[in-house]
């Protein structure tokens, strides 16, 4: 006999339960669950005490699972209809996975026959069974069915076995956990993009809503020339980053790297150089993106062509803690934008541009509010002013300057790196990991502190810094692959 903890009710059993058996009794509809706080499948089997938390499209962990089981589908609904198809799984726009078939131009006949299939393979629930194999069989598996990415993966393994799963007679290894069945799978949107497909699924942070489709014409070029690039330099899945280990070329490619972004640097100098009216440049990008090590770099590609910049902290013009906007719970919220003096930032903005001096305030954030001194600021002339911050972007921060004398850039590290084509690595989790080191090794913030935050941090990047990427003059891509 063992005890069960679930929102605070104990239930008893005796025999070995299913996390699945035990939500269909309580009448739970989930997707995956936590025992004692570790994810774990709905098959997963439970004989002793602990606590469970059921969870479903409300939890970020359980979208994750789910987004996981969509893609085994899709390529197994795509293989249904001709098994010679090539699958490559990525970062898309408008908060989706893209999917490119090789050799082929996706249209919406096409579209039609794979949802039509897609939708068969549902509503048959079909189990989705975990089996674990050797490297061996897997080889041969992988071997059998062209899977060369996943056969290069598998040199670099360090256990004997693999995990796959098998959903009638179909075998595929996902870097994650799926769904019992695939009649879970119930919601997705395909949508025709540029000769490939962009499947959309229910998200957490909407409720379980599946997110409106907004089209970024710039963020999408963004994406497509890393990809491009990746390929071109070998750098575009784990096998083939531990192969530059192997083949002792990864000083090479790591220098391919530093080129790239000078190159960039280089493009993006030119391009503000060429614009002598120039008096602001405005940096933004999302949490972790890399804003402060990127506007040093631009600063000094700027003075190796002879421009002098000014940086100016937006910090500093945070209101009293006390006098911020407050959040659904109640508590003050630092990442909107009446966080900030708007006014008074215009105002100054304006003044270091006309030449004048300004008293800028000092935030203080060991006490929430600003200090009694103030900073005495001139900006040089003929300098250009450089801010950056989640806020760059918006007009409101910025409306004193004309729009000329401004430019604005979007910058984000966009990982084209894969697992394996099936298996694409989230762009969001590689900046979730940078916080987690800045914020232990410079804030000396705790990393469950730092992950209790992301949420809220998430949040406000939806809301605050995605629709105004479309507003950049240039996109600029932190991501250092190596």
């Amino acid at each position: 006999m063992y005890k069960v903890l679930i929102n605070d009710k104990v239930y008893t059993y005796e025999e070995n339960k299913t996390l699945e058996s035990i939500a269909n009794e309580l009448g739970v509809k989930c997707l995956a669950a936590k025992v004692n706080n570790r994810i774990r499948e709905l098959g997963y089997y439970v004989n002793y005490d602990c606590k469970v938390e059921l969870i479903g499209f409300e939890n970020y962990d359980a979208t994750r699972v789910y987004d996981t089981s969509l893609r085994y589908l899709v390529i197994m609904a795509l293989e249904r209809i001709d098994p010679s198809i090539k699958v490559f799984f990525s970062q898309g726009v408008s908060r989706s996975i893209a999917c490119h078939i090789e050799g082929k131009e996706v249209d919406e006949e096409f579209i039609e026959v794979l949802e039509a299939k897609l939708k068969e393979i549902v509503k048959a629930n079909y189990k989705i069974n975990r089996h674990r194999i050797s490297k061996e069989e897997a080889l041969e598996l992988y071997k059998e069915k062209g899977y060369t990415d996943k056969v290069d993966a598998l040199k670099y393994r360090p256990n004997d076995y693999v995990n796959t799963y098998e959903c009638d007679g179909y075998i595929n290894y996902m870097f994650g956990y799926m769904v019992p069945s695939t009649g879970y799978v119930s919601e997705w949107k395909f949508i025709c993009y540029e000769g490939d497909f962009l499947i959309q699924y229910p998200r957490a942070d909407l409720g379980g809503k599946i997110p409106e489709f907004e089209d970024a014409p710039v963020f999408t070029r963004m994406i497509k020339d890393a990809k491009e690039w990746a390929i071109r330099c070998d750098g575009d899945t784990i096998a083939k980053m531990n192969k530059h280990l192997d083949d002792q070329t990864m000083a090479d490619f790591v220098n391919m790297c530093e080129t790239r972004h000078n190159d960039m640097l280089a493009d993006l100098g030119m391009k503000i150089k060429s614009n002598p009216e120039l008096r602001l440049i405005c940096i933004a990008g999302p949490s972790s993106s890399g804003k402060t090590t990127f506007s040093h770099r631009l600063r000094i590609e700027l003075m190796a062509r002879g421009i002098k910049t000014f940086k100016i902290s937006m910090d500093d013009y945070y209101k009293n803690k006390a006098d911020a906007p407050l959040d659904e719970d109640g508590k003050p919220d630092l990442e909107h934008v009446d966080a900030l003096d708007v006014p008074l930032f215009n105002k100054h903005l304006l003044e270091l541009i006309q030449g004048k001096e300004v008293a800028s305030p000092i935030f203080d954030f060991t006490i929430g509010r600003r200090s009694d001194k103030v900073n005495k600021i001139k900006v040089p002339k003929d300098a250009i002013i450089i801010i950056e911050g989640i806020h760059a972007l918006n007009e409101r921060l910025t409306k004193s300057i004309l729009k000329h004398q401004k430019f604005k850039i979007y910058i984000s590290p966009l990982t084209q790196i894969n697992i394996d084509n099936h298996n694409p690595i989230n762009a969001t989790d590689v900046r979730l990991l940078r916080r987690i080191v800045r914020d232990a090794q410079f804030r000396k913030t705790d990393p469950v502190e730092t992950l209790a935050m992301w949420p809220s941090v998430r949040r406000g990047e939806f809301r605050w810094i995605y629709p105004n990427q479309e507003q950049a003059d240039y996109v600029f891509n932190t991501e250092l692959t190596y």
